[in-house]
């Protein structure tokens, strides 16, 4: 087995573990208000852990088993996040470049502070955006 192919399994196992903690936190917070100013601390640590299983999945996907997945098909490519993610398109792996793009950008969200308001209306963004983070799992196979 080719050091990729091995890097391929490793990453697929932990994209795995960390969908089923995300689709845990993502079925916690369907229930959950996202108006900040309405919680009470577990529900706001319900709702921090839902964003940061959301980072963590948004970045073994994009950073390492996508990478690895590119890399696999053609070992010599190289350049930006932008770059794998255009490749990947054109490989089929993925829909679209904007979109995971985009899932990126509330990914990178998560470290910054914000007002109740504007975390409340970022909660929100990303419950809905969940489903689509979810369906890696079809990538993966069993």
């Amino acid at each position: 087995m080719s050091d990729l192919a091995a890097q391929k399994l490793i990453q697929q196992q932990k994209l795995k573990k960390a969908l089923a903690h995300l689709a845990y936190s993502y079925k916690k917070v369907t229930k959950l208000s996202p108006e900040v100013e309405k919680l009470d601390e577990e529900m706001l640590e319900t709702w921090e852990s839902f964003a940061a299983r959301f980072a963590r999945v948004c970045d073994i996907f994009l950073s390492r088993y996508l990478r690895t997945l590119v890399l696999i098909e053609d070992p010599g490519f190289s350049g930006t996040l932008r770059d794998f993610l255009n490749l990947a398109e054109k490989m089929g792996i993925i829909s679209s470049t904007k979109d995971w793009l985009a899932l990126r950008e509330l990914r990178n969200i998560t470290a910054h502070e914000y007002s109740d308001k504007d975390m409340g209306a970022f909660f929100l963004t990303l419950r809905q955006s969940c489903p689509h983070l979810l369906a890696i799992t079809n990538l993966l196979g069993s």
